[in-house]
Parts: structure tokens; sequence; C-alpha cells
């Protein structure tokens, strides 16, 4: 039988999509299976905005339909069938799943007062613990702490039982006053700030209220928060002075003069960022004007609209935003608003969830962000030109992961993340070519690689090279790990460390390992991206780096040295160099649980194990595999994660004195996430090992 939890409210506006975004982020973490209910929508053919934020998390698998339990339409007409129908289909969700988040009404089709109490009784008949939730804002303490009492005693009346008590959308200033004052002995009692942000409209939901049309900036640029309205109905010099970031500025379309005006005074670094300009009036600039906007270089998305300027501003100000799938910043922020104001383990306590043994990709995801953010270190990311790396670090800071330095020009970096609506505030922003560090950077260039003839004039030309620069900043303890390749070569990411970084006192090679998560567990594949042909000498050198960075990741190392062969069956150079390469490993590192050489077959499949290797420690159960070349570990990797749907994290390089990791071109968001917090960890451990 799945646990579950009722998140229920005894009013609208409580901001139960971030609280129940955050247990299910949560939840993915320990369990394989979560599940989503939602025990009354309203009719029509328009779908849930929470049920649809929620369903679209990775580590859900229900279709909108399975989720849903009856409308409040049913209810109206028949509540005593209409509770029927609900827990028939919450059961059918509940048997799907190991745990199950449960969503109240909404309060958008209010059937009067008593709708606390329908709630209460729908969470009784699905035997699930009650987490209220209740707004803050615009409420004195007392009577925050009388809301939760009245509310508290009306679901208990109803036979529901209170878990937990969720303050929502609170002051800042206000969180430890509101806490203290609300404090039960018998539930925790959770604070969470208000975020005005999680409730502003997007560009693109302003064009869709507007019934507007887009007639200039970038597409990329309409997923941007609109945090504040300007009627801008005075003259230019007032507008400026009321400007402020993130602002959408709405004027008469026929008043070239304030458009020139905004658009200049977006594109200087003397005033705020713009999130967008609306036309009012079903008036267009002319062609001359826009070619002048157009030409000031930054794409701020400007909305042309029939409606008049009372209507635009009416339309713009009640337009609320929702947090859906595609609203990055909005997630980032409601995830790190969460994981600071939760404590897991009261949760965990309320529905007795235990760790699942096993691992998907999500949950190992999670744990790597988890152990990052317990590190907290400072990771420099060259390439902060890049969008790619601009959400992630919006991410990263957002959740907590590690602090974090951005190489380019600061104030195109800080204008392309004020763009896209990003909140980057908290990372440091370094120009290689004006920084102060050039030059004791180079001088101590030159003296690593005298002995290769260098001069200062030329490790003065190498060092603005942001390879060089953010390599060095990791040398000179500036930083503690660094990620780059978004953009360049894995060459040119990391030649700068082979230079300066350098391997590991008792490793001969650098080489890399794909952390291979499959369904249900993590495996360890070395070496795939790096060394072509390794000798015996270098491919134990792989083998050992390999076990370390298994353990350093959780993954209890047992490594297979695969070959065409499996133990003495088989001759012939190649398998030859894996047998003297496993019995180097042994002689090196008896602690090791190693096997080799052994085919892949024998590495992962008891009962193929038990033929062709019985008694084996390794064989059958392997989660570090070591391939004899690049052609196969390289072929290999992507084949199982093209046929077996696993992901593949890395390259993660080992052998290094300090932690600098390689990107896929091709890298997702998501990607430069993880290999962060894996370069991170990494850190702590080399910290740990001195």
């Amino acid at each position: 039988m799945a646990r579950s939890i009722y998140i229920a409210s005894p009013e609208g506006q409580t901001g139960k999509s971030t609280i129940a975004l955050g247990l299910v982020d949560l939840f993915v973490r320990r369990v394989e299976r979560v599940g989503i209910f939602r025990p009354v929508v309203p009719a029509g053919d328009e779908r849930d905005n929470v049920l649809e934020l929620l369903l679209s998390h990775d580590g859900v698998d229900l279709s909108y339909e399975d989720a849903v339990g009856v409308t409040y339409d049913e209810v109206h007409a028949d509540e005593k069938a209409a509770m029927s129908r609900i827990v028939q289909r919450f059961h059918a969700v509940e048997e799907r799943s190991d745990v199950v988040v449960i969503v109240g009404s909404d309060y958008t089709d209010v059937a009067g007062p008593a709708e606390l109490a329908f709630n209460g009784r729908v969470a009784a008949n699905l035997g699930a613990p009650v987490l209220l939730a209740v707004r803050a804002m615009d409420r004195s303490t007392e009577e925050i702490a009388q809301v939760v009492d009245i509310a508290t005693s009306e679901l208990r009346s109803d036979h529901a039982t209170v878990a937990a008590v969720a303050i929502n959308r609170c002051e800042p200033d206000r969180l430890e006053e509101v806490r203290a004052a609300v404090a039960r002995p018998d539930v925790p009692v959770w604070v969470f700030p208000e975020i005005p942000v999680l409730a502003a409209p997007t560009i693109s939901d302003l064009v869709t209220a507007l019934e507007g049309t887009v007639i200039a900036g970038d597409d990329a640029l309409l997923a941007r928060e609109a945090e504040s309205i300007l009627v801008c109905g005075m003259n230019v010099e007032h507008i400026l002075e009321r400007l402020t970031e993130g602002q959408v500025a709405i004027a008469a379309g026929d008043r070239s003069e304030v458009l020139i005006a905004l658009a200049a005074a977006h594109s200087s670094q003397n005033f705020p960022s713009l999130a967008g300009i609306v036309l009012n009036g079903g008036f267009e600039p002319n062609g001359a004007v826009r070619t002048l906007v157009e030409g000031l270089g930054r794409s701020l998305p400007i909305i042309t609209t029939q409606h008049n300027t009372y209507e635009s501003a009416r339309i713009a100000s009640t337009t609320r935003g929702v947090i859906s799938r595609g609203s990055q910043r909005k997630r980032d922020l409601a995830l790190g608003a969460f994981e600071r104001s939760v404590d897991v383990e009261d949760v965990v306590k309320i529905l007795d969830v235990p760790r699942s043994d096993v691992v998907t990709p999500l949950m190992f995801e999670a744990r790597l962000l988890d152990r990052a953010r317990a590190a907290r270190k400072h990771i420099v990311l060259p390439e902060g030109n890049d969008d790619r790396i601009l959400r992630a670090a919006s991410t990263l800071l957002s959740r907590g992961v590690a602090e974090l330095t951005l190489l380019g020009v600061e104030s195109a970096v800080r204008d392309r993340a004020s763009d896209l609506g990003l909140d980057i505030d908290a990372a440091t922003v370094v120009d290689p070519r004006t920084s102060d560090l050039l030059q004791p950077f180079a001088e101590e260039y030159t003296r690593l690689r005298a002995h290769r003839g260098m001069t200062l004039e030329r490790a003065l030309e190498i060092m603005p090279s942001v390879s060089y620069f953010g390599t060095m900043m990791v040398h000179t303890g500036r930083a503690d790990g660094m990620v780059s390749g978004a953009l360049h070569t894995t060459a040119h990411t990391i030649k700068p460390s082979f230079e300066i970084i350098k391997t590991r006192p008792g490793t001969s090679i650098v080489s890399s390992v794909f952390l291979m998560a499959l369904a249900d567990r993590v495996l360890v594949y070395g070496d795939c991206a790096v060394n072509p042909d390794p000798n015996a000498e270098q491919l134990a050198d792989i083998a050992i780096s390999s076990a370390e960075t298994s353990a350093q990741f959780g993954i209890e190392p047992r490594i297979a040295m695969l070959s065409y062969s499996t133990g003495t069956s088989g001759s012939g150079a190649d398998v030859d160099k894996v047998r003297a390469a496993t019995e180097i490993v042994r002689e090196r590192r008896p602690d090791l649980s190693v096997e080799g050489p052994i085919q892949y077959d024998a590495a992962v499949d008891a009962s193929v194990a038990q033929t062709k290797l019985p008694g084996s420690q390794v064989a059958g159960k392997a989660t570090v595999f070591i391939f004899p070349d690049l052609n196969t570990g390289n072929n290999t990797y992507k084949a199982v994660q093209r046929s077996a749907g696993a992901v593949a994290i890395g390259p993660v390089l080992q052998g290094l004195n300090k932690p600098v990791n390689d990107l896929s071109r091709g890298a997702l968001v998501q990607d430069i996430v993880n290999t962060v917090a894996i370069t991170a960890i990494q850190a702590q451990a080399n910290e740990e090992q001195q």
C-alpha cells in the first residue's frame, strides 16, 4: 500500500503548487514510483495547471486522466457519488505508486464555505494525512495562528488527521516570528517566504492575454517573467525615472519617442533590463523607428495589441502566472525555497517512507545535488557567454549547489542573463583579458612551463584563453574545480589541465568514466573518452582511478577487466594485456575486488558467471567495467545509452590533482548541472584525502 499525503488549504492562492512540487521532487529521490492525484478539477476542456506541472516531473509516469478524480460539477450534482468515484480512482493510482501526493481543491469553483470540510472528508476517505497550507501575506501573526487553529479544528471534525502545517507566502523578514507564533507541539510547522516572481506572468502569457502580436525580439526571451507593470502615460524623462528590473512597459503605439527611449534604456548599462514593451491601440512603429530600435543590439520583445491603454493595463495587471515545465526560474526558486524551509526527516517521519534499494537515474541525479550542496564548493565555468551555462548557473545558485565564477565580459554576461530572466547575481563574473589576475597567472604559467621554454610575453598571450585562465584559478586555489566544453573541444578544455594541474602522484594517466544510470542501478564505464589504446600499466591505472571514482559516488567498486575471453580460456596480445593489467591492479591495490580478463555477459549475468567463473567475487555483479581500448568503450557506452535507455553522465575526468571536467558540445542544461555537482563532489573527496 502506498503512502500518501493530502495538501489542503482553507482558501485560494496559498501556493499549494510550490509545496506539491517540492514534495514530488523529494519523493523521486527516495522511491521508484511517485503518484499524483487531484480529487477535484474544474469542468471543461481546459486542463488543470497544477496537475499538468506535477505530471511533467520526470519522476512521474501517469496520464492526466489517470490522476483526476471528478469535476466540481459532479460534486455539486451528487457529492456522495462523487466521493465514491474519487476513492475508486485514487486506489487505482495508489496501486501503481510507492508514494502519492494528493493536491486538494483550489477554490476556483467554490461551492460554499464548506470546501475545506469537503477536502477533510476526502482526505479521511483516502486515509491520507493532511498537510495544511495557509497564506501569511497581509495577515498578522495572530491572524495566521487563528486561521491555522480554525482550519485544523474543521479538518479534525471531519475525521482528517493534520500531520503538518505549511505557512506560505510569508514576508521574508517575518519568517522566524511567524514560525514561533504558529509552532505546534504535535505537528511540524514549515514557513515559506513570499517569492513574487512565482505569481508573475511570462511575456508569452501576456501576449496570449492581450491577444497580441510579437513584432520584434528573441523568442527565447518570451519566457521571461513580467515582474511589474509601468504605464507610460507621461513624458520620457519621468518614464525613465520609474523603470525597474524585469518590468513591462505599456505605451501608446503611436508614441515613437517613448519606444525609442525604452529600447535605449534597456540597452544602456545605466538602466534596468526590461522584460518587454507593449504598444497598444493597434498602432505599429514605422520602418525607420523599427530599424533604429532593432539596431540597439538587445532583442527586447515588443508586442502590439488592439486594446487601449486602460484595457491593456487591466489585463496585464490581472494576468497571473503559473509554475510550468518551461518556467525554469520559477521551478528553481520554488524547489530552492522548499529545500530551505522543510526538514526532510519530518516528511519521512510523517509518511514512514523508506529509501528504495533501487537507484533510478532521477534518484542518482538528486543525490548528486544533495552531496554537492553539502560540500558547497567553488566551481569556475569558463563559457559564460553560452545560454545553457547561464541557465545551469541560475539553477545551481538558486538550489544552493555550488558557488560559481563565470568567465566573460561582465556586462555582456549579466545582460544576457537578465534578458533570459535568470538570476545569477550570486555568481562572480571575471573577464580574463582585464582581470588583475592576468599578470600573476602568466608569471605562474611561465614558471610551470619554463622547461618548455615558456616566456612571460608568450604566457600573457595564452592566459586570456578562458580554459587556461579557469584552469589557473583551480591550480591557485581560487576555485575548487572547473567545468567546460559546451562551446569548446575536449582538447581545448583538458590540455591546460595536463600542463598546469597535472596528474596525481602514483597515477601515470588521465582517464575518464561515464556514470551509466540504468533503470535500477548505476554502473561505471571507463575509459570511454580519452585514451585510444592504453597499455597494461595504463589500463591498471584506469581501473584503480575508476574504482576510486566509483566509491566517491557511493557505488561499491567491483571491477571487471573486460576482454573477448573469460579467465584462461583465450590467448592473444589483447587478452594478455588485460590479464597483465589485472595482475598489476591486484599487486598495487589488494583491497580491491577485481576480475579479468572477463567477458561482459559474465560480468553482469549471475547465471553466466556461475558457468564461466564460479566462486568469483566480481563475476555476475560487477559495478566498474574497464574496457581494453577507446574503440570498445566508446561504442559500448553509446550502445547501452541508446538501446537500454540509460542516462550517461560524463565523461568524468579522473587522475588529475584537482577536478576539471569536460562537457559535450551538445550538453543539455541538466547535463551541465550534473557535471558541476560531480566536480564539487570530486573536489570534496580530494580535500578529504589531503
